[in-house]
């Protein structure tokens, strides 16, 4: 699955055109590499994300085309950095 979509799909950044500008601007690395929006992305992958002066880290546990938003928060588990809302 493209990280952009991925991001989206898991709430991780709630549109996809937000998720798509954030890796264009190089703010997105899969597994320490700087990712495009259309990278793909693997179950246990690690992505992290900086927002502002933090950085997001989660291992991807799942990968599903759609979910509930409740079931959203199971796609990943956070590492270190900031909760994601």
């Amino acid at each position: 699955m493209r990280i952009d979509k991925f991001l989206k799909v898991s709430r991780v950044v709630k549109r996809r055109t937000v998720a798509n500008e954030v890796c264009s601007a190089g703010r997105v690395t899969i597994n320490d590499k700087i990712c495009k929006p259309g990278s793909e992305v693997k179950v246990g992958d690690e992505v992290a994300i900086r927002f502002g002066n933090g950085v997001t880290r989660f291992r991807v546990l799942m990968i599903k085309e759609t979910v509930r938003k409740e079931e959203a928060s199971e796609m990943y588990t956070l590492l270190e950095g900031k909760e994601v809302e």
